[in-house]
């Protein structure tokens, strides 16, 4: 088990391609739909692009359906989380589904980002990490991952970081494909917004 181990090293980059082409293949019309649907009903592109954290701390550039308005904002802050009168209806619907990190698929494609493992964050937010969030480091971030699974927007950032730091030190297959399964009952339930 961990980064070190044969799936760390190996196995999980060869999962990740074949889950990823599958997801895409699956999903391609559903994908179509959402974005269809995003243009349709607010003024804006039906992507956001960002630029994010990676592994070893090397950014790139993160996709993910708009879910807001068009309104200018500044993400340059470790607090942000948006004003929620500018979030759209179809946005609400994605952000509670989790469907709104469905073209991450493509990241994962291009060897940017994993199926799972610590969300990739802004890179203002490296000057506040602890031990722990520079442990999530050694790992390509991922879709989904331990701590959206256990609390999520509920746990503070240290919080966050210790369950990236203990999925760091136990990276397998088992765990993968467990926290996938639990993922999948996220976005069926869907996600609770914290008051």
């Amino acid at each position: 088990m961990g980064v070190d181990s044969f799936y760390g090293r190996i196995g999980k980059r060869a999962f990740d391609l074949a889950a990823a082409i599958l997801a895409l293949a699956v999903l391609s019309p559903l994908m179509l739909l959402i974005a269809a649907l995003i243009r349709l009903t607010s003024r804006g592109p039906a992507l956001f692009v960002q630029e994010r954290l990676g592994r070893n701390a090397v950014t790139f550039r993160v996709y993910k359906y708009r879910t807001m308005t068009d309104r200018p904002r500044a993400y340059d802050t470790l607090y942000f989380t948006g004003d929620p009168n500018d979030v759209t209806l179809i946005g609400r619907l994605l952000r509670r589904t989790k469907l709104d990190e469905l073209p991450q698929l493509l990241n994962v494609l291009m060897g940017d980002m994993s199926i799972v493992g610590p969300r990739p964050q802004l890179a203002v937010q490296l000057r506040e990490f602890d031990e722990n969030g520079m442990l999530r480091l050694l790992v390509r971030p991922g879709i989904t991952g331990m701590a959206q699974t256990h609390g999520n927007v509920a746990l503070s950032w240290p919080e966050r970081w210790r369950y990236d730091a203990d999925y760091v030190r136990r990276v397998s297959l088992k765990l993968d494909l467990g926290l996938i399964a639990r993922t999948v009952c996220v976005v069926v339930r869907g996600e609770t917004p914290v008051a």
